[in-house]
């Protein structure tokens, strides 16, 4: 098969990026032909590695950007807002009327095999622009409801012209069915693979280290998290709490930190490449987010055999996570029952052995073979029904405005 990705900035830092990379690095080491398209590139290379296989295609080049002089047209172009991406895209600042027409012209050069779009700006577009020759899937990593209602009216008017959208949870899968089902877009849930990296090195669970990890914004809460995990270091003083990640929220939280003089117990570690190694280090992995596409980094946690503590935040612990047998779930915003949490892995080792050991089976439910098996099961189902679709006449016409 051949199969393309869009993203947003394959170059970029985060979850929708590794994951789509991992996806795409599955499917090549098997075999297809696949290709990642980045809407922006900001760096020579990207920061998560690409199988050899596949091809990395930017269309707006940020390491050689436009000369005012030279190719004035495209530098005025860059600086003009949008007119096809809705304002409520969360990344709407990220387009123009470059963007515009680099992305437009990619996709109606298209004509054959699988496009994958990764976000709603990209899946609108791809909806509109993209010949009906493709198998055209879109991604989405939100439930329905965390959608501005713009968006959600714009979601609702072009979606059903796409031949599937996946989503990461049952939740979203109910959500998306819902609101599209009339329109005769299927609608399917596969989540997100781990990365392609071999089996996980197990935790030994032996070190005073409770981990976390995602961009520092308000949603993830990783302030209560600290202030949770405050009574825990008071009681036990040996223990820290690393949170991986950057963000605008670093210094708010660093002076929270200071605030509560928890400067030998909490530490904000930056971004990091070793992710995983660090990771392998830790005895347990707090997420104490708002709400979550996914989680993804729970399964990776999983996955080292290390028990995590929860929030039950819509939408995805709760599909991740079994209570009491691979992790502990707790109400969401709760920060007592945060720490209460916290505090039984910590003071029990045998039960942080017995949750670890069960969360790294559960965790296979995501390696990355599996999810990949079920990603060529749904384009195969796609790639035929378009072929019959084609060969009746009713196949080749791209979407016009």
């Amino acid at each position: 098969m051949t199969i393309r990705f869009l993203l947003l900035n394959a170059y970029a830092v985060g979850g929708t990026v590794r994951t789509v990379v991992n996806q795409a690095n599955a499917l090549a080491a098997a075999g297809h032909d696949v290709e990642v398209v980045s809407v922006h590139r900001h760096r020579t290379e990207p920061r998560f590695p690409l199988h050899p296989g596949v091809r990395l295609i930017p269309l707006v080049d940020g390491t050689d950007p436009p000369s005012r002089w030279k190719r004035p047209l495209a530098y005025r172009r860059q600086r003009r807002p949008s007119r096809l991406v809705p304002e409520a895209e969360v990344r709407y600042d990220r387009f123009s009327r470059l963007t515009d027409r680099r992305v437009e012209r990619y996709l109606r050069s298209l004509r054959d095999g699988v496009l994958i779009t990764t976000r709603p700006a990209l899946n609108l577009l791809s909806a509109r622009f993209t010949p009906s020759s493709v198998v055209r899937v879109g991604q989405e990593h939100l439930h329905y409801s965390h959608h501005k209602p713009e968006l959600a009216r714009e979601i609702d008017r072009w979606y059903p012209r796409l031949d599937a959208v996946t989503v990461l949870t049952a939740a979203d899968e109910d959500a998306y069915r819902q609101q599209l089902g009339a329109g005769g877009v299927r609608v399917v849930c596969i989540p997100n693979p781990l990365s392609e990296q071999g089996t996980p090195p197990l935790s030994a669970l032996d070190r005073p280290l409770v981990v976390a990890a995602g961009r520092l914004v308000k949603g993830k809460g990783f302030a209560k998290l600290i202030k949770a995990f405050e009574p825990v270091a008071q009681a036990h003083p040996e223990w820290q709490l690393r949170i991986f990640g950057a963000g605008p929220e670093h210094d708010r939280l660093r002076e929270l930190i200071h605030e509560r003089h928890l400067y030998n117990h909490v530490y904000l570690m930056g971004a990091t490449q070793e992710f995983d190694r660090e990771l392998a280090k830790a005895s347990v992995f707090a997420l104490a987010s708002r709400r979550e596409g996914f989680g993804m980094v729970l399964a990776e946690a999983m996955s080292h055999g290390i028990p995590p503590v929860s929030f039950d935040c819509p939408h995805g612990p709760r599909e991740i996570i079994t209570d009491g047998q691979d992790g502990l779930l707790v109400p969401l915003g709760d920060c007592a029952g945060m720490t209460a949490a916290l505090t039984r892995l910590v003071e029990d080792r045998d039960l942080r052995r017995k949750l670890g050991g069960q969360a790294a089976e559960a965790a296979r439910r995501y390696a990355p073979d599996r999810i990949r098996g079920r990603w060529e099961e749904l384009l195969a189902e796609l790639l035929a029904v378009k072929g019959k679709a084609g060969r009746s006449g009713g196949a080749g016409a791209p979407y016009g405005l």
